[in-house]
C-alpha cells in the first residue's frame, strides 16, 4: 500500500515512520510511506501557503494554489494508488468500518490542514474524502493522519503477524464489540488471580467466555455499540 502524505511540517512524522509496526512494514515493502511538503508548491520569494481570511476574523486560511498544486501532482505520481483524504474536524467521524473501507484502497494520498482551515475553493476542486478523528480541535491535520495511517497499516495483508488479531481487536465484527479482558504472567498479582477457564486448557470453553466478556463489556461500556443508547430510550418515554 502506497500512502502520500501532504503537509506543512514532514518532520513530525519523522519519528512515527521510523518505530514499530509501520517501520517493519516499510521495511518489508509492504507499505510504501512518502511525505511532501505543500509548501514546496508555493509560489513567490516567502513561498506564502496561507493568508489572512476574506470578511475579516481570527487565524490564517491555507491558500488554494499550493493546496491544489501538491495534490495534483502527487497525484500524477500515485496514479490508481491516490485515494484523496483531507483531515478536518468536518469530516465524516473515523470509525473501524471506515478503517476497513480505506485499507481496501490501493493508496491514500493523505492531505493535512492547519491554520483555520483550508479554502473552499481547494476543498471543492479536489474534492477529498473528508475524514475526522473526533469531536475536538487539534493544532493540524498531522497527529490525525498517524491516527489513520496506524489503524490502517495493521488491517494490510502481511503487516500482522498473526491475522486473527485482527478480528479480535475492539469495533471488529458484526454488531462491533469492544475487546474481552487479557492476561498474562504472573498467574497471581497482588492477590487478584487469572480467571480459571483461561489456565484450564478447554478451547471451546474459553472461546465461549471471551465472547461472553466482549458482549457484557461492549454492553456495560459501549451500548450505543448494541444500538441501546440510554439517551434515545429517555426520548421515546
Amino acid at each position: 500500500m502506497r500512502i502520500d502524505v501532504l503537509t506543512l511540517f514532514p518532520e513530525m512524522f519523522s519519528g512515527y515512520v521510523g518505530q514499530s509496526l509501520l517501520k517493519r512494514a516499510i521495511d518489508a515493502g509492504i507499505v510504501d510511506v512518502r511525505l511532501h511538503n505543500i509548501r514546496d508548491w508555493a509560489q513567490g520569494k516567502h513561498r506564502q501557503v496561507d493568508d489572512r481570511p476574506f470578511g475579516g476574523g481570527p487565524g490564517m486560511v491555507l491558500r488554494p494554489e499550493p493546496v491544489v498544486e501538491s495534490v495534483e501532482a502527487v497525484r500524477a505520481q500515485a496514479g490508481e494508488a491516490g485515494h484523496l483524504v483531507l483531515l478536518t474536524p468536518q469530516g465524516r467521524k473515523l470509525d473501524q468500518r471506515i478503517v476497513e473501507e480505506l485499507a481496501e484502497k490501493p493508496g491514500l494520498i493523505l492531505l493535512c490542514g492547519r491554520y483555520e482551515g483550508v479554502d473552499q475553493r481547494a476543498i471543492d476542486i479536489l474534492q477529498p474524502d473528508e475524514i475526522s478523528i473526533g469531536d475536538y480541535i487539534l493544532g493540524g491535520g498531522e497527529v490525525a493522519a498517524m491516527v489513520l495511517v496506524d489503524a490502517v497499516v495493521r488491517l494490510v495483508p502481511g503487516v500482522l503477524g498473526d491475522e486473527e488479531s485482527n478480528r479480535q481487536d475492539s469495533f471488529s465484527g458484526d454488531p462491533p464489540l469492544l475487546e474481552f479482558a487479557q492476561y498474562t504472567r504472573p498467574r497471581e498479582y497482588r492477590g487478584r488471580t487469572v480467571p480459571e477457564v483461561l489456565m484450564s486448557g478447554n478451547h471451546p470453553e474459553i472461546a465461549r467466555w471471551r465472547e461472553e466478556q466482549k458482549m457484557q463489556r461492549t454492553r456495560e461500556r459501549r451500548s450505543d455499540l448494541l444500538g441501546d443508547d440510554p439517551a434515545e430510550r429517555r426520548s421515546d418515554v
